[in-house]
């Protein structure tokens, strides 16, 4: 009877004395691999927490410039700007603001690394083809990436 109640009372006791040593031992392993993975998603949630702080205090940052420079096109100190920058432009601050890196966007557009990274920089002009594939890696259809391309260039000619 008394067996009976230590049963009753802790059934994981009472399931465990049935185990072999070998399950016993599986067991215990995976009860660490399960305390392993809590300890490693809570670190990877608050890498995540520290990163997207940053991020904010990037994002905040990067605007205080972008009013200095609208600053400097109502002096009258603007330039021209090419077809191949705006487009640059646009795409490297679409991929910045989404937090993805280069070697993302352009392994989900099939295009080498180093490629990217001279379109971005408006120093080569891509193809038709490859600013939809871009784009789409991006999130968006080539009409709204042209579109922002446009607003870009009118905020610029202004």
């Amino acid at each position: 009877m008394n067996t009976l109640a230590t049963e009753t009372a802790s059934p994981s006791t009472a399931r465990n004395r049935d185990l072999t040593p070998a399950q016993r031992r599986a067991v215990a392993f995976a009860q660490q691999q399960v305390l392993k993975a809590c300890a490693a998603k809570k670190a990877k949630d608050e890498r995540q927490a520290v990163l997207n702080r940053i991020w904010q205090e990037e994002d905040a940052e990067q605007s205080k410039p972008r009013a200095a420079s609208r600053k400097r096109d109502v002096e009258g100190e603007s330039r021209d700007i090419s077809l191949r920058e705006a487009i640059g432009h646009v795409l490297r601050d679409l991929r910045t603001r989404d937090h993805k890196t280069l070697r993302e966007v352009s392994e989900k557009a099939g295009v080498s690394l180093g490629y990217l990274s001279e379109v971005e920089r408006g120093q080569k002009e891509a193809s038709s083809e490859l600013l939809v594939s871009i784009a789409e890696s991006l999130g968006l259809s080539i009409s709204q990436m042209l579109r922002m391309v446009a607003d870009y260039l009118d905020y610029n000619e202004a």
